[in-house]
């Protein structure tokens, strides 16, 4: 789908296209709102400042849809469809990987009673793995607004896919 299709679809529609980018209503609303959009960065944009901050209850919705990293998202959605597009760039990980990624995200969710979320696409498992241990220090409060920018930019970068 192009920005110009994007921009003429009912309100219905674009709301069903944007809850796989990131299911907060309130986000989906002001986007929907906003359009229609001049450019695709336009576009962008909007997604990330109608965004930002996140509150708690919206990072725990939208976390629900969100696969351990390193792990196959489960079923046909299209957030699954999203989540494994993402973690392809990851390739094969080798056993020491796998195993550290594992270990790193029992610890995390211990930590943090959440699964571990970063910004899969464009980063390699040495670097995940560099940040998932470097967050392990975060507070509480500072993980959470670490959690609620990840979650933005993956759905500024699942718009991006839509919209090209």
């Amino acid at each position: 789908m192009d920005l110009t299709e994007f921009n003429r679809l009912p309100a219905d529609e674009a709301r069903e296209v944007l809850r796989p980018c990131l299911d907060v209503d309130r986000w989906i609303e002001a986007v929907v709102a906003a359009r229609p959009f001049a450019d695709r960065e336009a576009a962008l944009a909007a997604a990330r400042d109608d965004a930002s901050p996140l509150r708690a209850d919206e990072i725990d919705s939208a976390m629900s849809h969100h696969p351990r990293i390193g792990e196959k998202a489960k079923g046909d959605s299209a957030e699954a469809a999203h989540s494994s597009r993402e973690q392809a760039g990851l390739g094969a990980l080798g056993d020491d990987v796998q195993t550290r990624l594992a270990a790193g995200n029992s610890a995390y969710e211990d930590r943090f009673d959440r699964v571990f979320l970063i910004r899969a696409a464009g980063r390699t498992p040495e670097e995940i793995l560099s940040e998932l241990e470097r967050r392990m220090g975060n507070t509480e409060a500072d993980e959470d607004v670490e959690v609620g920018e990840q979650l933005i930019q993956i759905a500024a970068l699942r718009l991006e896919g839509i919209l090209s």
